[in-house]
């Protein structure tokens, strides 16, 4: 359970958005303190996201053993909607950047103008719940596991899911200068290919939770007796 709900959880934390705001945060003039900000309102969107999930899977009485095809429906239905999601992003053309027009939209707006508050509230709206997440929630949800190694699977999965805020904020304790010079690139980089990193992360974290939904329906309707087995990224069936 720990092994798959860690693994979901690196792919949520692939976010470009996340790395682009620290970058520009940790530029700004009070990097430490905007940066900070920035990700208490990520880890606070995070455990309330995932608490809210998996109250809601245990209370719905999914971690029963008898409750593996709904979910590896919602499984699948997570990977379809990763899946929609990474479409659109690589249908949709940007247009290019007019300088009369600035960008109007409301994280754009306060990420230009860094202010602890409205750092906190661009960490809320830029981790607000991800289909990766919910999924990587889910596998702690559902496995037949004790409250205590349930609460410790879901602060590793927050702890992860935030990594590209704090991993950041820790290399510019350490080494400002250097991690100031990265980031810049970084940030450069993203905003010129930020757009194609998020659609080919999204069709891949849709792959991986589509089959993984696919093939443990099947395996429900042709395995011997209707027995569940392990789909491809999940661990023993009592771990689903």
């Amino acid at each position: 359970m720990l092994a798959q709900a860690a693994g979901l959880a690196v792919l949520a934390a692939l976010s470009p958005p996340a790395l682009l705001v620290v970058a520009v945060y940790l530029g700004s003039a009070q990097p430490r303190r905007i940066g900070g900000y920035y990700l208490a309102g990520a880890v606070l969107m995070s455990i309330v996201t995932g608490v809210t999930v998996f109250a809601a899977l245990r209370s719905g009485g999914l971690a029963r053993p008898g409750e593996h095809a709904p979910r590896y429906g919602l499984r699948l239905g997570l990977g379809v909607l990763a899946l929609a999601m990474g479409a659109v992003i690589t249908a949709r053309k940007p247009k290019p950047p007019d300088p009369a027009k600035p960008n109007k939209s409301i994280v754009s707006r306060m990420i230009a103008s860094p202010s602890p508050g409205t750092a906190f509230i661009v960490g809320l709206l830029v981790f607000a719940p991800s289909a990766t997440f919910i999924a990587a929630v889910q596998a702690v949800a559902t496995a037949r596991a004790s409250i205590e190694l349930s609460a410790l699977a879901l602060v590793i999965v927050v702890v992860l899911n935030v990594a590209l805020v704090w991993l950041p904020i820790l290399a510019h304790l350490a080494a400002p200068g250097w991690t100031s010079r990265m980031l810049t690139s970084v940030n450069g980089w993203l905003r010129r290919h930020g757009r194609a990193l998020l659609a080919i992360v999204a069709v891949s974290v849709g792959t991986v939770l589509t089959v993984n939904g696919l093939t443990g329906l099947l395996r429900l309707t042709t395995g011997p007796g209707s027995t569940p087995l392990a789909s491809g990224c999940a661990g023993p069936p009592r771990s689903q």
